[in-house]
């Protein structure tokens, strides 16, 4: 059965802080040979990359190259929601 595989976590997966606020950064694999990116706030909101990437390193690399761009606050949430939206 689909629902009893436990996604796979990459181990570049990581926490990353900019000093005021940090975020999850959260690889997996997608069960068809890619991987997916989220980047989870310390509110519990995720920001989900809708594109797979190759590699978890590409994944990695993009969540980095997103967070010092726009900057870690861009990507908390508000504290009383726990929804998700797309990446900036």
């Amino acid at each position: 059965m689909a629902d009893d595989i436990t996604p796979q976590d990459s181990p570049l997966s990581r926490a990353f802080s900019d000093g005021n606020h940090t975020v999850a950064i959260d690889i997996y694999a997608d069960g068809e040979g890619a991987w997916l990116l989220e980047i989870v706030d310390e509110n519990n909101n995720t920001t989900v990359w809708e594109d797979a990437f190759d590699t978890d390193e590409e994944a990695l690399q993009e969540a980095l190259d997103a967070l010092k761009e726009e900057g870690v606050g861009a990507f908390i949430g508000p504290v009383e929601a726990s929804g998700s939206w797309e990446a900036p």
